[in-house]
């Protein structure tokens, strides 16, 4: 971004809540308290973007921590990110126990889909935690 697209604006802040956000900005190790709201609106208009826009596009990841013990439970994952091969771009699974396993499968499409298919994993018998994470494509941020 150069300089020549940057504006200034100043904000109202009661003293409390600036010293909320600047122990915030020190936790998450901005340098500055410009690029730590940059980020909080960008986070909250990608926000926006899945909440409000149905037919739009989004990226993200679905988690997910099951009981490999549980029989067919993987048989019936596995079917379903077939289902949604169009959707389940990729997953990664991950041995956290001798009878836990966390899986992460990256998706992309319109968020109505992407909550379709993790509730349906969240359905699952077997599965013990399932959480959908949803992120832009990137295409319109600056």
């Amino acid at each position: 971004m150069s300089e020549s697209n940057i504006t200034r604006i100043g904000v109202s802040l009661p003293s409390d809540l600036l010293d909320k956000f600047d122990r915030y900005i020190e936790a998450r190790q901005y340098t500055n308290r410009s690029e730590a709201i940059r980020d909080l609106i960008r986070d909250r208009l990608v926000q926006q973007d899945w909440e409000m826009s149905a037919n739009k596009e989004v990226a993200g990841t679905i988690t997910y921590v099951y009981d490999h013990h549980k029989r067919e439970l993987l048989d019936e994952i596995v079917n379903m990110q077939h289902d949604y091969s169009q959707h389940v771009l990729a997953a990664q699974h991950i041995h956290l126990d001798h009878h836990n396993c966390l899986e992460v499968a990256v998706v992309r499409g319109v968020p109505a889909v992407l909550f379709e298919l993790t509730n349906r994993l969240t359905a699952l018998k077997g599965i013990k935690h399932c959480k959908l994470v949803m992120t832009t494509t990137g295409a319109e941020l600056s």
